[in-house]
């Protein structure tokens, strides 16, 4: 492997404080065997995955926006199970929350950039059975996890407090929206409703997942006008996913097979978070190799179902939504920007 891709100190320090936000809540979950809850309590970890090279006061309030993101997408993905939506207010609720975060996560240029992490844990927990938990114990476990990787975000940090306050950007944004934020994130809305669209066409179990992935060749573009670069960066992206994808689901699909009981299971799902953010800022294709068996344990201890079928339709998915990502990013352009501005880096 190339050394721009190996990863260094720095990397597996920030993957490890990631990697500890989940574990203590999922061995908590384990021992009050409740390990099929860990699915709320991994979305909740994913705000630990922001601020990444950062510190003081930006890391924290780049954490706390992210995990109200997170927190917020749980919720919705909550209320939509108890209430048994039907598909297209799914998809409808997706488009609008989606938009909502892109139109936010560039105000306060959040990273990993775009509403991925936030659309994908408010279409994951609409799939799940209301059954599984009730909804205030749910959102309990998320923002109780999202809390604790602040914590563990912030130790050992210089001056954790010191700097911007945590609303910074969010009233600027209200003010001054920067130009192409609002182009971008109709790209978002497009996109994310094309390949929900479609997954209806499918059945449910479509729409979230390539949702989810509609919006990741997204984020590699500029929130103006996309140029040659970005579109090879678009594509090269929705190729690392497809690759990343298949390779995980093979991964997955070898440890389902082993028919290991639900706590061998949970214990494995956490552990492909730190190999995840190990590799997510150096190699994309092999960070979503571990991000992607992660999910899939994680959904199947919520919502046991057919491996072969659920792994099968996943690769389907990914394929509509990069696919709709790109032709989103082809499609939508914006006027040319003068020099100086653009999307906050």
């Amino acid at each position: 492997m190339p050394a721009r891709y190996r990863p260094d100190l720095r990397d597996g320090g920030h993957a490890f404080r990631v990697a500890l936000a989940l574990l203590v809540p999922g061995l908590l979950l384990i021992a009050w065997g409740r390990p099929e809850l860990l699915v709320y309590a991994v979305f909740g970890a994913f705000a630990g995955m922001y601020g990444r090279g950062e510190s003081g006061r930006p890391r924290i309030v780049h954490q706390i926006q992210a995990g109200g993101l997170l927190t917020l997408g749980e919720l919705l993905g909550v209320m939509l199970a108890h209430q048994h939506a039907p598909p297209w207010v799914l998809v409808v609720v997706g488009v609008v929350f989606a938009t909502f975060c892109s139109v936010l996560a560039d105000a306060v240029r959040l990273r990993p950039a775009g509403p991925f992490f936030f659309l994908f844990a408010m279409g994951a927990t609409a799939t799940l059975p209301p059954s599984l938990a009730p909804p205030g114990q749910a959102v309990a476990i998320c923002l109780a996890t999202v809390l604790f990787a602040i914590v563990v975000g912030a130790i050992g940090r210089p001056d954790p407090f010191r700097g911007r306050p945590w609303w910074d950007g969010i009233a600027l944004v209200v003010r001054r929206p920067a130009r192409g934020v609002g182009t971008h994130a109709l790209r978002y809305a497009l996109a994310v409703g094309l390949a929900g669209g479609i997954g209806i066409m499918l059945g449910v179990d479509h729409a979230n997942w390539a949702m989810a992935a509609a919006a990741v060749p997204l984020a590699v573009i500029d929130a103006g006008r996309p140029s040659d670069s970005e579109f090879r960066l678009v594509s090269g992206r929705a190729m690392h996913r497809i690759v990343g994808t298949f390779v995980g689901l093979l991964v997955a699909a070898g440890l389902l097979a082993l028919d290991p009981g639900p706590a061998a299971l949970a214990l494995a799902a956490i552990a492909l978070l730190f190999p995840t953010e190990l590799y997510m800022a150096r190699h994309y294709a092999v960070a979503i190799g571990f991000f992607t068996p992660l999910v899939m344990l994680m959904t199947e201890l919520a919502s046991p179902t057919d491996p072969i079928r659920m792994l099968t339709y996943r690769g389907v998915d990914t394929v509509i939504g990069v696919s709709a990502g790109i032709l989103v990013a082809l499609l939508v352009r914006s006027r040319p920007r003068r020099a100086g501005l653009g999307r906050p880096a």
